[in-house]
């Protein structure tokens, strides 16, 4: 009985919105439903993210019994002889069965130079849809208007956001166009639209490329955005693109986009001097937020603090089964007991540990977090460094933090110095290639712009007292310094992507252990 009345209300809410629909141009016909689109949008965007959020609130509440669903859900696929018994989540007998193992790089180094397996840019699982989801929410909240119709654009291949939902970009009116496959389009139509306010790209790694590449090709983008290469002539932002090319690097994007805010990239490791570089000097001004940490080709962590600088991340409880194995600073021997999500302890750092449902293998990552807080029941974390990325030529065991601060303090005493990218190699790794005379003792050996070696060597004595007592009895010389060409970096990670066992989204290494990529990078010396 009552389907009439309701038939003759939308009837009559129809009625002048049929009128106005008549009396409307079609530049303006468009523009309101864009509009109305994008409510929907939005409308369907929030109750999602809501829903996603209870079931959050729930999970990290009562974080025990979540892990244990998580355990039960990765053991499902368990089959054969090492499968613990059937519906058995017991944490002794789960760890007995699958003994701890180590990440994909200690597998490279005994490879024999031979390169690893291709991973999907996919991100399956409901964390995934939870950093989405969760984090334009939060992003639109501490942002507000950013990603208003029209004002948003990706400039890579890849997304920022785990599970890139296909209608949501052009439901929320991105400018970059639907199905692109060129970058050069991407970043096209992201120049022909000046009122940006949020730049999006796959990783900072990515997002520092387009910059560098803009750079090198600004004449050739200006002139098809003046000729109407894609879409109309617009010679007037041709001749301010020019105009800000011409000032430098140093705040070039709020120059291109006025409006600009924030930046959303996808974080992940060997990502931290690509953001430190991008800040001080294109994007400088501007906010940067992941809505994810992601290894090994799966989301780990979630952030739901855009406002927050220098990346909070939650470790959710759910699949796939996180486990924490505490670092024992200046210890030799290692942790063997791993601890749940509930048992982190404030202040105190952790390797992730993974058992996911395909592989069965409860893997050391090697990323290492230190717990800053708690959210419910589960660890709130900032992802200091990567155990894999240690320099140790003589049991020096240089960590990636400790080589990255001392590397810092060298480059601030150069004179005009920027830090883009760097990586390191042993020179045992070069095996027969004939070192940079003279020949010292066993060294690191450095690639980044600009050349130097004693700063650096210094800086290293200063940081790390095992490599300066090495140094003072000549155990291993100082660390060789290489200015590497224009584009040797973005060369190595597009020959890192093509490798076989290359993670998703692709790791920066910062130390090279196979000597087909140190002699890719060798080649592109210049001093």
């Amino acid at each position: 009985m009552l389907l009439w009345p309701l038939l003759l209300l939308l009837l009559l809410l129809l009625l002048p919105l049929a009128l106005l629909w008549q009396q409307r141009s079609q530049h303006a016909r468009w523009a309101w439903l864009a509009s109305l689109q994008h409510h929907v949008a939005w409308g369907a965007l929030g109750w999602a993210a809501a829903w996603q959020r209870r079931k959050l609130e729930q999970s990290t509440l009562h974080v025990g019994q979540s892990q244990q669903q998580a355990l039960r859900w990765c053991l499902q696929g368990a089959q054969g002889p090492r499968s613990p018994r059937r519906g058995s989540t017991d944490m002794s007998t789960f760890r007995n069965h699958f003994p701890l193992t180590k990440a994909s790089q200690a597998q490279e180094e005994d490879s024999g130079g031979q390169v690893p397996p291709a991973t999907s840019p996919q991100y399956p699982g409901e964390a995934s849809l939870q950093a989405t989801l969760l984090g334009l929410v939060a992003l639109n909240k501490a942002y507000p208007e950013v990603l208003a119709p029209g004002s948003t654009a990706c400039v890579t291949l890849t997304s920022p956001w785990p599970s890139p939902l296909p209608w949501l970009g052009h439901a929320l009116g991105r400018v970059s166009p639907t199905g692109a496959k060129d970058p050069v389009a991407l970043l096209l139509e992201a120049l022909r639209s000046p009122g940006l306010r949020t730049l999006e790209a796959g990783t900072a790694v990515e997002l520092l490329d387009v910059f560098l590449a803009l750079e090198a090709d600004g004449e050739e983008l200006a002139g098809a955005i003046a000729a109407g290469n894609p879409g109309a002539p617009l010679p007037g932002r041709a001749a301010e693109l020019r105009q800000a090319l011409e000032q430098g690097p140093r705040g070039l994007a709020l120059r291109l986009w006025p409006k600009l805010q924030v930046v959303v990239t996808l974080d992940a490791g060997g990502q931290a001097e690509a953001v430190a570089a991008l800040g001080a000097l294109w994007c400088q001004g501007l906010a940067f937020f992941s809505p994810a940490y992601a290894a090994s080709g799966g989301v780990v962590a979630l952030n739901l603090w855009p406002e927050q600088p220098g990346g909070l991340y939650l470790l959710p409880p759910g699949a796939p089964f996180t486990e924490l194995l505490p670092v024992k600073e200046g210890a030799q021997e290692e942790a063997t007991s791993t601890l749940l999500l509930a048992e982190a302890e404030e202040g105190k750092e952790y390797e992730l540990v993974l058992t996911d449902r395909v592989s069965l293998s409860r893997c050391r990552l090697g990323d290492v977090v230190r717990v800053v807080g708690t959210y419910n029941q589960c660890p709130v974390v900032r992802f200091t460094c990567r155990l894999g990325q240690a320099l140790s030529v003589r049991g020096e065991d240089i960590g990636e933090d400790v080589f990255s601060e001392a590397l810092g303090r060298a480059v601030g005493q150069w004179p005009g110095a920027k830090l883009l990218d760097h990586s390191c190699v042993e020179s045992s790794i070069l095996g027969k290639l004939p070192p940079p005379p003279p020949a010292p003792a066993p060294h690191s050996q450095v690639g980044y712009p600009p050349s130097h070696t004693y700063p650096l060597d210094h800086c290293l004595q200063e940081v790390s007292a095992c490599y300066k007592s090495l140094r003072f009895r000549g155990s291993v010389g100082p660390a060789r310094v290489h200015l590497v060409g224009k584009g040797a970096f973005r060369a190595l990670r597009a020959a890192l992507a093509t490798y076989p066992l290359s993670p998703f989204p692709p790791e920066m290494p910062r130390v090279l252990r196979h000597r087909q990529l140190a002699q890719f990078l060798q080649r592109r010396v210049v001093s």
